[in-house]
């Protein structure tokens, strides 16, 4: 096109009948061939550029593919993945550990138990409950639940972790339920060793509804060495389980929407936790107070967000009521003092030590107030401490 132009501007100023000539012989070569050089180059570009994004569409279409399979736990929900979790054996331990105090039931008994733990979380009273009900001496590490340095040795980085002595070092165990029946499997049968025990309960990585990742562990509500032969011990276990569960699944749930209701409420409730886990004492001024009013106001934000996901009342205290009063007519309904009868089993432990994490709070105040609680939960405190 560009050359016909000019040859017509050619003619124009020459006139010439040879130019003529020139231009009827290009319309016939136009004719003949199809095509001009210019047009080759340009169709050339366009296929280049059409080859080259073909390629990268391709490209695109093969990543994601292999993104999706490769990685397609994240696209299907309830598939199971098996990713390790469990945290090795220590040979030693971290040289900056600081135990923050010392419960002892006789004054030459040694600690082979190092509990990680924040002071008034539901999961770490849990264990804290069995330990004090089976007088088993241990250690307790205070950790900063805004910094976490006390267990920057681990890459599991939620409490409690229980440190376990063993032949070979330090087991740690995860997950306060795991904890509990890894536990009680090892003190009826120490013919297994805690790593042996530990093995027993393995953990998985699964995709929940939400797409989002979880870690679970298997068997974490049974104890292994368990004689089930007999149908009532069967019906036993199946309800204690069935508790213990509860306790996991719904009853914790309702805490943290009471103890931080309100902005002052969450404040007066870290307060407490700062009493009860001595944090003056542990940690520096500065520390302290970012725990406390942080704390306090993470949690306050964080609780909103909790009420809505478990549906609870608009007023809370009344689905924390609800549940314990379901869990006091049940315990009624068994005919004893517990839930497990004349002494607490697994499931007592349980909800006790969820309770006694807000003990000191208003929630639990009121909670004493307006339901028959108050009774059971006398008893328990009466067995362990």
């Amino acid at each position: 096109m560009a050359l016909r132009v000019a040859v017509a501007r050619f003619n124009t100023v020459a006139g010439g009948p040879s130019l003529l000539r020139i231009n009827h012989t290009f319309s016939r070569l136009k004719h003949f061939n199809s095509e001009s050089p210019l047009a080759k180059h340009a169709k050339k570009r366009t296929s280049t550029v059409r080859l080259i994004g073909s390629g990268l569409a391709i490209g695109v279409v093969v990543g994601a593919a292999y993104s999706y399979f490769s990685d397609s736990e994240r696209k299907l929900p309830g598939a199971i993945v098996n990713t390790p979790t469990q945290i090795p054996i220590l040979k030693t331990l971290p040289t900056d550990l600081k135990v923050t105090r010392k419960v002892r039931h006789n004054d030459d008994e040694k600690a082979d138990f190092i509990l990680f733990q924040y002071p008034t979380c539901p999961f770490c009273c849990k264990v804290r409950a069995f330990l004090d009900y089976v007088k088993v001496p241990y250690d307790i590490v205070e950790v900063d639940p805004m910094l976490k340095q006390q267990i920057s040795w681990s890459d599991y980085k939620k409490v409690p972790i229980l440190l376990v002595k063993s032949s070979n070092g330090y087991q740690p165990l995860t997950d306060s339920t795991m904890i509990i029946s890894a536990l009680a499997t090892y003190f009826k049968d120490k013919t297994f060793n805690i790593e042996d025990i530990a093995n027993f309960y393995p953990s998985i990585s699964y995709i929940d509804v939400d797409g989002k990742r979880k870690i679970d562990i298997m068997n974490k509500y049974f104890i292994m060495n368990e004689d089930e032969s007999e149908r009532l011990k069967r019906l036993d276990f199946d309800n204690e389980r069935q508790w213990r569960k509860w306790s996991d699944d719904t009853l914790v749930h309702t805490l943290s929407p009471n103890a931080y209701r309100t902005l002052s409420e969450a404040i007066d409730s870290f307060k407490w936790f700062s009493i009860a886990g001595e944090w003056e004492k542990n940690f520096p001024f500065w520390e302290t107070s970012l725990m406390i009013y942080g704390g306090a106001f993470m949690m306050w934000l964080i609780s909103k967000k909790l009420k809505k996901k478990y549906m609870l009342k608009d007023n809370v205290r009344q689905s924390l009521y609800d549940e314990c009063n379901t869990w006091v007519k049940a315990v009624e309904k068994n005919g004893g003092t517990f839930m497990g009868g004349n002494k607490p089993n697994l499931a007592d432990l349980a909800v006790y030590g969820t309770l006694s994490s807000i003990e000191g709070c208003m929630a639990f105040k009121d909670l004493q107030e307006n339901t028959k609680i108050n009774v059971w939960f006398s008893n328990m405190k009466k067995v362990i401490l």
